[in-house]
C-alpha cells in the first residue's frame, strides 16, 4: 500500500526510537524520507538498519543537526529540498527526557527541555509551511505526549514543553487547516524506547505501568501506526487533534 508516494518527510530525532519507527513506517508506505537526528552515530545505524531490513537507500537521506538551532534547521530543509524536494509531511519527533524534582530543575535544566522540544518544533514549523503554503497542501504531525496533558512526576520541565506543542499544534491547525496544510498531534504514554529506558528510573517505570490500565508500556511501532494513519488521506478531517496510543492513561 504505497499511500505515501510522492510525498518527502523530514522527521527529526531519526536515529533511534519513535522517530525511526515512524521513519520505516513511511518508507514502507512509499514516501521519502530525510531523517535528523543531533547524533551522527544514530544516525549511521539508522541507515544499516534500513537498508538491511530492505528500503532502498534512493529512498531516504540524513543529516545531522541541532533541531533548536535556526541555522541546522535551515540548512536541514535546504538539504532536503536539494535531494529530494520540498517537505510534504513534518514530524516533530524530537526531543529528550529527565528525571527530576521540580526544585531541583536548574534553569540550564529547563531551557534546554523548551529549546529541543517547543523551539524545535517552532522552527521546523517555519521552514515547512511556506512551501506548503505554496503547494496548497501539507502535513505537520508533532511527537507531544500525554503527560503534557495529564502532569509528570518529577518531569515537570519535559510535561511544560509537550504542553506546549500540544497548544501549538491546536493554534497552527485553526490558522492554515484552509490553507490546506492539516496539523495534528501525537501524545504518546510511556513507551520502550532507548531514551525512556535509560533516562528514567526504574522506580518511575514500575509506578508508572501500575498506572496505566493496559498495565504495560507501548512499543515504538504503536506510534508509528498513529503517525502513518495522521500522514495518509485516511485521517483527512483530523485537524488540529491530540491522539493518544497511550496505554489508556488519558482517556477522552
Amino acid at each position: 500500500m504505497m499511500k505515501l508516494k510522492n510525498h518527502v518527510a523530514i522527521i527529526s530525532g531519526a536515529g533511534a526510537g519513535l522517530g525511526l519507527a515512524i521513519a520505516k513506517r513511511f518508507l514502507g508506505s512509499g514516501a521519502k524520507v530525510f531523517l535528523n537526528d543531533i547524533s551522527i552515530e544514530n544516525l549511521s545505524k539508522a541507515s544499516s538498519l534500513l537498508i538491511d531490513s530492505g528500503i532502498n537507500p534512493k529512498m531516504f537521506d540524513s543529516l545531522a543537526g541541532d533541531i533548536s538551532k535556526e541555522n541546522d534547521v535551515e540548512t536541514l530543509f535546504k538539504t532536503c529540498l536539494s535531494r529530494f524536494g520540498p517537505c510534504t509531511i513534518l514530524v516533530n519527533n524530537a526531543g529528550i527526557i529527565q528525571e527530576k524534582s521540580f526544585h531541583m530543575i536548574s534553569n540550564e535544566d529547563w531551557d534546554k527541555m523548551i529549546s529541543v522540544h517547543l523551539r524545535g518544533c517552532f522552527l521546523s514549523c517555519q521552514n515547512a509551511i511556506p512551501a506548503m503554503l505554496e503547494a496548497g497542501s501539507g502535513i505537520i504531525i508533532n511527537i507531544a505526549s500525554q503527560l503534557g496533558q495529564i502532569g509528570g512526576y518529577h518531569l515537570a520541565h519535559y510535561s511544560a514543553a509537550k504542553a506546549g506543542i500540544i497548544g501549538l499544534t491546536k493554534s497552527l491547525a485553526l490558522e492554515y487547516s484552509k490553507s490546506g496544510i492539516r496539523v495534528n498531534a501525537i501524545a504518546p504514554g510511556p513507551t520502550n524506547t532507548d531514551m525512556v529506558l535509560e533516562n528514567l528510573s526504574k522506580a518511575w517505570r514500575k509506578r508508572k505501568a501500575l498506572e496505566l490500565p493496559l498495565g504495560k508500556f507501548g512499543e515504538p511501532d504503536d506510534i508509528a501506526n498513529t503517525a502513518l494513519f495522521l500522514a495518509t488521506n485516511d485521517s483527512k478531517i483530523y485537524v488540529g487533534q491530540t491522539l493518544g496510543p497511550n496505554s489508556g492513561d488519558v482517556m477522552l
